[in-house]
């Protein structure tokens, strides 16, 4: 008599300058359909006085913690933004040794061939880069205003966003295997940093089966409510106690 299912992981990737708080509330909208873990990187919140990576090898060497925890356990990916392309890196990376997903989702980042405006503007001044972020809806409008907190954002919100862009820059540079993996790719319908038409162009990147999905909000509905509920429709296959029609990927 075989025990109860082991739940897969869904592993999480953070956006740019961020940590996982976006994910803080995805445990209880899964239950016991799927364990989730979110991935910290060095260089915030619990890590903030870790060096952060901005290069793949040194990521990769970072993520050898998340890959021991998939091992002989099956898994998903879930990337925003930066974490998409985090994602994506992890999941091919996986995929050459041996121990590959069960599906990737990534959301709100374009593929790499695109190249990102975002991930070509790591060395531009703190202005120019402040006044940028403010207009693609990825900072508030405060964030580029001298006299109502820009001093803060350049010193604590600047420093790791400008390197988590310099590790989007290599991650796009070094992309370039498609994913056997099944990968569903997430876009807002008002994002001005991935737009729809855009992002549907990772199927590219996808050896297998590929879908896009538009889903409201901006670059980061991410923070939406609705989007873990949306994932454990459109993953329903792969997640335990759910049945295997339920999934659209």
């Amino acid at each position: 008599m075989s025990g109860p299912a082991v739940p897969p992981l869904l592993l999480c990737f953070h956006h740019a300058g961020a940590g996982v708080s976006a994910f803080s509330r995805w445990q209880a909208e899964f239950g016991a359909a799927a364990e989730v873990v979110p991935v910290l990187l060095p260089g915030r919140d619990a890590r903030v006085r870790e060096p952060r990576v901005t290069e793949l090898a040194p990521l990769l060497a970072e993520l050898e913690v998340a890959a021991a925890l998939t091992r002989g356990r099956p898994y998903l990916l879930y990337g925003h933004s930066l974490g998409g392309l985090v994602a994506y890196s992890f999941a091919a990376a996986r995929e050459a040794a041996g121990d590959p997903p069960q599906a990737v989702v990534i959301g709100a980042v374009l593929p790499p061939h695109l190249r990102s405006l975002l991930a070509r503007s790591a060395e531009l001044p703190d202005t120019p880069l402040l006044r940028l972020l403010v207009r693609k809806g990825v900072l508030p409008p405060d964030a580029a205003d001298a006299e109502r907190g820009s001093d803060i954002f350049r010193r604590r919100v600047l420093p790791p966003l400008r390197d988590d862009l310099r590790l989007a820059q290599d991650l796009v540079r070094r992309a370039a295997v498609p994913l056997r993996a099944p990968v569903l790719a997430l876009a807002g319908a008002d994002d001005p940093v991935a737009p729809p038409a855009g992002v549907a162009q990772w199927e590219r990147y996808a050896a297998g089966h590929f879908r896009l999905r538009t889903v409201a909000g901006g670059h980061l509905f991410v923070r939406d409510r609705a989007l873990p509920r949306l994932l454990r429709t459109e993953l329903g296959g792969f997640l335990t106690g759910l049945r295997p029609e339920s999934s659209a990927v």
